[in-house]
């Protein structure tokens, strides 16, 4: 099970993210979410992710394109383009600046959910307000469940993690709210304990 811990914020958290087992971690650059990074920050966080672990930048309100250009010069493993702002031309568009792209979106908004119908590497699922930890109605997932890689989000915690993985059967998972103590402050144990639930679910089927 692929594992990204979202919205980190230090150093620590990321030493913290990467000992427990994640495969990724996500750095948001925004100006509207209490996770966002300034520049500074994201630089010195993005060269402290270490060779074998996945730095994903998350943007949601900054141009495809100029995304694109942050991600190179930030070092970053890929691009996420979350959210309804961001069409298949302005997937297209970054992809010839940056081409390891994935797309975030919820179901709510009736997306195509065939994991790289924009060009995408990686497809990840949402509740309908991101970063919010409200969970979503995981049967609308019946008939319309994605095949290939493709991320479960929204609503998830050490708690419900392992339930969410068999009723959905993503590729993998992300969180971030469900990891905190207060928003945008990410609790260690509770970092810990959601990789750990995470990699041991089973899916159903599997």
């Amino acid at each position: 099970m692929f594992v990204k811990v979202c919205g980190l914020g230090t150093v620590t958290d990321i030493d913290v993210a990467v000992a427990a087992g994640a495969d990724a971690v996500g750095l948001v650059v925004s100006g509207t979410s209490v996770r966002g990074l300034d520049p500074e920050r994201a630089v010195r966080l993005a060269a402290h992710v270490p060779p074998g672990v996945l730095s994903v930048l998350v943007v949601n309100d900054t141009p495809a394109v100029d995304a694109a250009r942050m991600a190179g010069d930030l070092g970053i493993g890929a691009l996420q383009l979350h959210g309804r702002a961001y069409r298949e031309e302005d997937f297209a568009a970054a992809a010839e600046v940056f081409p390891r792209l994935w797309r975030a979106t919820s179901l709510s908004d009736r997306p195509d959910t065939r994991v790289g119908a924009y060009g995408e590497e990686v497809l990840l699922l949402d509740s309908p307000r991101a970063g919010s930890g409200e969970p979503w109605d995981l049967s609308l997932l019946d008939t319309a469940r994605p095949e290939g890689a493709w991320l479960l989000a929204g609503g998830l915690a050490p708690h419900n993690v392992g339930e969410a993985i068999g009723r959905a059967l993503p590729w993998g998972v992300d969180v971030s709210s469900g990891v905190e103590s207060a928003p945008g402050v990410k609790d260690h144990d509770l970092i810990r304990a959601f990789v750990t639930a995470a990699k041991q679910a089973v899916p159903q089927g599997a």
